[in-house]
């Protein structure tokens, strides 16, 4: 066996502790700066959207200023599309991300995240006319998602292989193109298919059926346990206190389910 360079040893020691004070440090350094940088949605009303004075608003919007304010710093909104939000994170461009993030086993991989904050069901709508009653009838379908999404995911995963998922850049592109009669399908969170029915009332979008019950969680680099933490704090206090349940019903006009608002975790 070779022995190990004493000087190489501690020099590699030194780094993997520095690297890891790093990643640690990320609270730290928000703190310091004094603002937070937080990835949100722009096109995934009522989630996140741009209102007449071009302002961002929405649920997403919302959760992210509660965070900052317990935090005690201001919030710069970062855009993001849901292609690019992880991205954003990895690449340092945001400190978290709040845009309908879902939990996966994939996902869990590269970026931790915070307990949920608000639910969040994807599903498969479309015109009444098509029968769909699960993915099995998607056969020979057309089904139209937005790139990169949960819905994206899963449709990937259990749709039979003569069905065609049509991928859009983002969700106004998904939007227009069932407004349109480009496709009579699409895989999406509950929320924004109500959401379309008042842009399609002619052609209002049906339940066909659940894909996933899900939830939404903040996304955050892994190896930050104190911004973690600080994240989590400021969730579990906002249920306990009620403000989180007011956020949830302005924008989803529902409550927030009960076992959600009791778990802090």
């Amino acid at each position: 066996m070779k022995s190990v360079n004493p000087v190489l040893a501690i020099a590699f020691g030194l780094m993997s502790l520095t690297a890891a004070q790093a990643r640690a440090d990320a609270l730290a350094d928000i703190q310091k700066a004094g603002v937070v940088r937080i990835g949100v949605p722009q096109d995934f009303a009522p989630f996140g959207s741009v209102n007449t004075e071009l302002q961002l608003q929405g649920l997403d919007i919302d959760v992210a200023k509660l965070i900052a304010k317990n935090m005690g710093v201001k919030v710069q909104l970062v855009p993001v599309a849901s292609a690019n939000r992880i991205a954003y994170l990895q690449t340092h461009k945001a400190d978290l991300v709040i845009s309908t993030l879902g939990k996966s086993a994939e996902r869990e991989k590269v970026i931790d995240f915070s307990q949920a904050y608000a639910p969040y069901n994807n599903s498969v709508f479309g015109v009444a006319a098509v029968k769909v009653a699960n993915a099995a009838d998607l056969a020979g379908k057309t089904v139209g998602v937005a790139r990169g999404t949960f819905q994206d995911i899963q449709l990937t995963e259990t749709a039979p292989k003569s069905a065609t998922i049509k991928r859009y850049e983002d969700n106004n592109a998904m939007i227009s193109a069932y407004v349109s009669g480009q496709v009579q399908l699409v895989g999406t969170g509950d929320f924004v298919a109500y959401a379309l029915a008042e842009k399609a009332p002619g052609n209002k979008p049906v339940l066909k059926y659940i894909i996933h019950e899900s939830s939404c969680s903040v996304g955050l680099n892994k190896g930050e346990p104190a911004l973690m933490a600080k994240v989590n704090d400021a969730i579990t206090a906002a249920k306990k206190s009620g403000e989180l349940n007011t956020i949830v019903k302005k924008w989803l006009n529902v409550p927030l389910p009960e076992k959600m608002a009791t778990t802090f975790q």
